[in-house]
């Protein structure tokens, strides 16, 4: 294994700092800094960036993003114990890393930001999925991120990526297309993580579009994506019931018919019916 800068192993780090994973912040930690680099390298040009990085534990893909010439990288880490290990990073790359130590999902991390900001992140498990719905739903756009390299169970990310039809499409993948090209750019074994997950793990890219791809209100479609794929056995006429007594006439509005599933939608469709909706 090849060094990306002078600092020690991740092994040697985990040891010093007796960092073994918790399973209750849902951590697998990536020690090979080669694929670190590699995955910091799929989020593009970094030189002039600001890199947000969620659950950077001992720091590899922080080591990643900073060799391959993030200009700052904010690291939100709740596990104290990984603290001196980041600050022994931020003392090998002076002025370009700063650690807050809290939980991503209540901290607020654009006043710590200089646009243009990209993520990056070998996100938790536990957070990873309500975190990507929360950067891909802000009532403006463009958001405030350019792109979004963020690694997740393979699973997690086929559905980001999976088109109508298919088993695993449903509120991630509309979500996910309506506002950004999302692709998914590289694949992990469960060997590659300490300790080994029992699933594969996938990297997801995500670009920011200038504006979605169709019109919708993000707060209706998100409501109606969410109903529709909490039944999608149901038809929609019996999932959406609870969004509109007139749902009937909302669906034909859109061009969509009552007893069609939510997996056989459009997102296109699914755009129409929450422009539909938010005339009410």
């Amino acid at each position: 294994m090849s060094a990306i800068d002078t600092l020690p192993p991740l092994r040697e780090v985990i040891a010093t700092h007796q960092l073994s994973a918790r399973k209750s912040l849902g951590q697998n930690f990536l020690l090979d800094l080669n694929l670190t680099a590699k995955i910091a390298r799929q989020a593009g040009d970094l030189s002039g960036c600001d890199v947000l990085e969620i659950g950077p534990g001992p720091g590899g893909l922080t080591r990643g993003l900073l060799s391959e010439g993030a200009r700052r990288v904010l690291a939100i880490e709740k596990d104290q114990r990984c603290l001196p290990a980041l600050a022994d990073i931020a003392a090998a790359y002076p002025g370009r890393l700063e650690v807050i130590n809290g939980d991503a999902l209540e901290i607020d991390p654009l006043a710590h930001l200089t646009p243009p900001i990209r993520i990056a992140a070998n996100l938790p498990y536990n957070v990873g999925t309500e975190l990507l719905v929360r950067w891909l739903t802000p009532k403006e756009w463009p958001p405030v991120w350019q792109s979004l390299t963020l690694m997740f169970q393979r699973e997690v990310a086929e559905r980001i990526v999976a088109q109508p039809g298919s088993k695993a499409y449903g509120r991630l993948a509309l979500l996910a297309q309506w506002r950004s090209d999302a692709r998914i750019v590289m694949s992990l074994p469960p060997g590659a993580f300490t300790p080994p997950p029992k699933v594969s793990s996938a990297v997801v890219h995500l670009t920011a579009l200038p504006e979605p791809r169709f019109p919708a209100d993000a707060a209706v479609l998100s409501r109606v994506v969410a109903a529709a794929f909490n039944q999608r056995r149901k038809m929609l006429r019996a999932s959406l019931k609870g969004i509109s007594p007139a749902i009937e006439d909302h669906l034909r509005a859109a061009g969509i018919p009552p007893t069609e599933r939510a997996e056989q939608i459009s997102l296109e469709a699914f755009c129409a019916l929450a422009r539909s909706l938010k005339s009410l």
